[in-house]
Parts: C-alpha cells; structure tokens; sequence
C-alpha cells in the first residue's frame, strides 16, 4: 500500500483503567444515538481487503473491538486517496489504517497503534544475499513500491548511491522481477509478501525467502477526522477496547491467525 499512516494517550482511557483492580475497565458501552458506523479503507492484503475472510485481519480486529461496545461496523474499500478525503468529508466516521504523517494531524486524530509492520528483504534462495548495513547492498538493484519510503536511512541510502531503487507498482511484479534476476532483492513489509507471494506466485513459494533483519520497524492506525462531533467518543472507545484486546490475549490471536493462514484467499489466483 502506497500511502503513509500520532499515537494519542486519554487521559479518560488511563483514568478508567487504573481504577481497576486488575487493570482491565469494565466494558464501556457507547453512548452515541448510532449503533452502527461506517469505515473506509484502501486494499492492503492481508490486512484490508474486500476479497479475503473477514475482510483482512485488520478489519477483523476493527469489527470485534467496536462490537464489545455494541457497534457494528461496515467497511467500505475505496482508493486510498478517496477514503482519506471522503472520510474527512463527513461520508464515513473513520479510515483503516495509516501510518503517521504529520500533514494528517491537521485533519486527523489518530488511535493507538492498530498494527505493527516488519518491512524485509525477499530474495532467491540460489543467490547469496547478506546485509547488515545498507553499505553491504552497494552495487545492488533493489526493487521497491512506487511513491513509497522504507524510512530515512533507506531513503539516505538511495540519495547517496549506494544501491540502485527500481520501483514498480506492486508487490507481484517485484515477485516476477525477482524471479526473473532483473533485482537482487526488494523490500516489503513481511506479512505482505508471503500473502502475495503464497496466493499469486505460488509455483515460486520455494524459491525464495526473506532476510530476518528489518529493514523498518512500523506501526499503523485508525484516523477519526477532528471535524467530526462524534470522533472524540469513538476514539475514546476504540482505544479502551484496543488496549483491552492487548492485555488479555485477544489482540495476539488475531495475528497468529494471520500466522496460520486464516485471512488467505480460499483459491490461489494464478494469473
């Protein structure tokens, strides 16, 4: 996903929490006339995605969090600049998931951190490929994401030569390339890769592979737009919950879901 996603602490939500024996509040119940929200948000497999069980495993967690609190929520996938615009413009209460910007902070209040994502290295298992610095990639063709950033010591990198960034529109032409031996590696959050890779390029599963060490280290979240009324309760709420899911086990399910192949296509598509 080609687009970029600060993290707010309530006052209410630590109030509430610590008044607690056991830390955990009891369940808050919304006290908005609607019992029911709409969301809109980008095509991001697995973690959003109209196509895949439960709508991906981010959209997932976002139902069951809201629905402890008796909202139902409805998700809407749209282009990722339209979802951001026409959220801010009043169609939808909220927008899944951005990492931070500090252009959206004049528009958006953001939630706690919704998910953490691992970008890597992917490579061909026959090719040797190590790096512990981005000065071991020298002479290298690294593949990337059109119009993305893998953080300011990549961008660094780039700007001082060190490897040569082609980028191209999505993850399965990076996959195809990389097959192909026209790049030596590309990166991609982890979680991303394997999805695309185990369900478009499946006949490449076994060839290829990642490097454990991260290239970035990042975490996403829910925008509610600051010029909606009721954004500020939904946020308060979602937070509550989120922290909620955090401490009793629930949220870490959902991600060994995930681990385990519960948000992949039923049917592999072999274009």
């Amino acid at each position: 996903m080609f687009n970029a996603r600060v993290t707010l602490s309530l006052c209410f939500t630590w109030l509430l929490l610590c008044s607690t024996s056991n830390v955990l509040a009891v369940p808050m119940k919304s006290t908005l006339d609607t019992k029911s929200i709409a969301i809109s948000a980008g095509e991001w497999p697995p973690f959003l995605s109209e196509s895949l069980p439960y709508q991906g495993v981010a959209a997932h967690l976002i139902k069951d969090i809201f629905k402890e609190a008796g909202i139902q929520v409805h998700f809407t996938f749209l282009p990722w600049g339209r979802a951001y615009h026409d959220t801010y413009n009043g169609k939808y209460a909220a927008t899944a998931v951005w990492m931070h910007s500090k252009e959206r902070v004049n528009n958006y209040n953001y939630s706690d951190a919704l998910l953490s994502e691992k970008f890597v290295f992917f490579y061909k298992k026959d090719n040797h490929f190590e790096w512990h610095n981005f000065n071991d990639l020298r002479g290298l063709i690294i593949g990337g994401g059109l119009s993305y950033s893998y953080g300011p010591k990549f961008d660094k990198a780039v700007a001082e030569g060190i490897f040569d960034l082609s980028q191209v529109s999505s993850t399965e032409q990076n996959f195809r390339r990389l097959s192909a031996g026209r790049i030596d590696a590309f990166a991609e959050e982890i979680n991303i890769g394997y999805h695309t890779l185990n369900n478009q390029h499946p006949e490449l599963a076994d060839t290829i592979t990642h490097h454990p060490k991260p290239i970035l280290l990042n975490n996403s979240f829910l925008l509610f737009p600051n010029n909606a009324e009721q954004s500020s309760e939904l946020l308060e709420i979602f937070n509550l919950h989120l922290q909620q899911f955090k401490q009793d086990g629930r949220y870490q399910a959902y991600f060994k879901g995930l681990e385990q192949g519960d948000y992949r296509l039923s049917k592999p598509n072999l274009k």
